[in-house]
C-alpha cells in the first residue's frame, strides 16, 4: 500500500517505510525493507520527477515477493499515483 503527498521539496522525493510484524519476524521484515529501499533507490529519478513524498506500507504478501515483483508493484503504483494526481490538478 502506498500513500503519497506533494513533495515538501520539489524535485526531491522522500521515501518512508512501514513494515509491521504481520509481514514476518525481524529477519523477514528487514529483508522486505532492504528490497523496497533498493527498488526506490533504483527509480529515484522517476520518483523525484513525480514530485511526491511517499510512504510504503508493506503487506504480509511482501514477505514472499521477489525484488522484481516488488519493483513491478512500485512502478505500477507510481503510474497510478501520477494519473490520480494529474486528475486532481486538472480540476
Amino acid at each position: 500500500m502506498v500513500h503519497a503527498v506533494p513533495a515538501a521539496e520539489p524535485g526531491r522525493a522522500r521515501f518512508g517505510l512501514a513494515v509491521s510484524k504481520a509481514v514476518g519476524n525481524s529477519v523477514v521484515r528487514h529483508r522486505v525493507a532492504r528490497r523496497l529501499r533498493h527498488v526506490f533507490a533504483a527509480d529515484a529519478a522517476q520518483w523525484d520527477a513525480a514530485n511526491l513524498d511517499i510512504v510504503v506500507r508493506a503487506l504480509p504478501a511482501a514477505a514472499a515477493a521477489t525484488s522484481s515483483m516488488l519493483a513491478a508493484d512500485m512502478t505500477s503504483c507510481r503510474g497510478r499515483l501520477l494519473r490520480r494526481t494529474s486528475k486532481v490538478m486538472a480540476t
